[in-house]
């Protein structure tokens, strides 16, 4: 074997890490797809197959091993991700938002006593945490918090309602973005983070959400009356709360974006499948070029998709500021993954449109990954954002 020869082979490091994304995809195939449509038709939070992810680490991804997690880069993550994804939307969106925010927030900013008390239990599948920042008027503007936090002697007593909240009915704590000073109404300035366990008086999950897509993933209003919390539930600076999410969201939106390439990937495979089985004219319409051209288009947009994720996770491990292409591989991916499983329903044609195929239920969950972490709107204006960033820098 030659020297370049051997330097193209995976290291020890990458080799453990290509097994957990195929243990991702081991589990997927076995455990979650064959349940994903029954799941999805009856709205069924599937809570043995969530434990059994954290049985095998999952809940622990990014979070490093001092803190008993798998310590994962983003790249392998984000692969684990899509896995997942491409089982079931649901479950891969509940274990993102878990692992991206929450976890991610306490492990950069918690204390040790904190990351000992509640993030370890988090890694090992323990407790499961949803993230709490948008309100009925506080979603795209995400400083128009209304929810506060207001001193009472050495406590704190939070009131308010958190809306869109992953997870709201089944988490174990709820990672809460609130007012802690009020300067403005719509202020970044005196924005806070505290970690509220469920069952915490006052805490209150509201009924579910009933969604068009992901009803695999509970989705909840969080009510927040008088609840009393200590500085040992602060995370991090008190009015540093906009920061956090702002880093928080980076994560998210990679993992948003590695949802939505999951969900096109398994409409490609379902469509590329159907288009060689079915016949028209007694040949398969995969014959036709017109079937042919809008394969050929969604597995191009897929690929483009994946790799401009696959840098992203990159430019991330070697530390680099992501914000504006985390934005863009979210935005590019999601709007990829409607268009594919919208061409999948159609290669599928009257029965891409009902239950009896999996592209309908692909086609629906595809459409929330252009809305959540950021609207597709948002993501423009935060690419928009960083472009004229860096003319500004060059110009200096």
């Amino acid at each position: 074997m030659t020297t370049v020869e051997s330097d193209l082979l995976p290291t020890e490091r990458e080799q453990e890490q290509m097994a957990f994304v195929e243990a991702a995809r081991s589990f997927a195939q076995q455990e979650i797809l064959p349940n994903a449509a029954k799941w999805d038709r009856e709205g069924i939070y599937p809570r043995d197959v969530m434990a059994k992810l954290g049985e095998l680490g999952f809940w622990g991804l990014l979070v490093s091993e001092e803190y008993d997690g798998l310590g994962l880069d983003s790249q392998t993550y984000l692969k684990i991700i899509e896995e997942l994804a491409a089982a079931d939307a649901g479950v891969a969106i509940t274990l993102a938002v878990h692992n991206s925010l929450p976890s991610h927030i306490l492990e950069t900013h918690g204390t040790k006593e904190q990351k000992e008390t509640w993030l370890k239990p988090m890694a090992r599948g323990e407790k499961l945490a949803a993230f709490c920042i948008s309100e009925a008027d506080s979603g795209s503007d995400v400083a128009a918090v209304s929810t506060k936090a207001v001193r009472d002697g050495n406590d704190w007593i939070l009131n308010g309602t958190k809306a869109w909240v992953t997870s709201g009915e089944v988490a174990d704590l709820f990672l809460i973005m609130v007012r802690t000073s009020d300067p403005e109404p719509t202020s970044r300035q005196g924005l806070s983070f505290f970690l509220v366990p469920a069952g915490t008086e006052g805490v209150e999950p509201q009924k579910a959400e009933e969604k068009m897509g992901l009803h695999s993933s509970v989705t909840n209003q969080v009510a927040l009356t008088n609840v009393r919390l200590s500085d040992d539930f602060l995370i991090g600076q008190e009015g540093r709360g906009f920061a956090y999410a702002m880093e928080g969201l980076d994560n998210g939106r990679m993992g948003v974006a590695a949802q939505a390439i999951g969900i096109a990937r398994a409409a490609l495979g379902y469509a590329t499948r159907y288009a060689a089985e079915r016949k028209q004219f007694d040949k398969p319409i995969g014959d036709f070029q017109a079937i042919r051209f809008m394969l050929a288009d969604m597995a191009t947009r897929l690929e483009a998709a994946r790799a401009l994720l696959n840098d992203t996770a990159l430019k991330k491990i070697r530390g680099e500021n992501i914000s504006t292409q985390a934005s863009m591989a979210k935005l590019f991916a999601s709007e990829m993954a409607v268009f594919v499983t919208n061409k999948a329903v159609q290669v599928f044609g009257g029965y891409g449109y009902t239950k009896e195929y999996p592209v309908e239920r692909l086609f629906r969950d595809a459409k929330v990954t252009e809305i959540y972490e950021g609207t597709s709107e948002i993501q423009r204006v935060v690419i928009a954002r960083g472009l004229f960033s860096e003319l500004s820098k060059s110009a200096r």
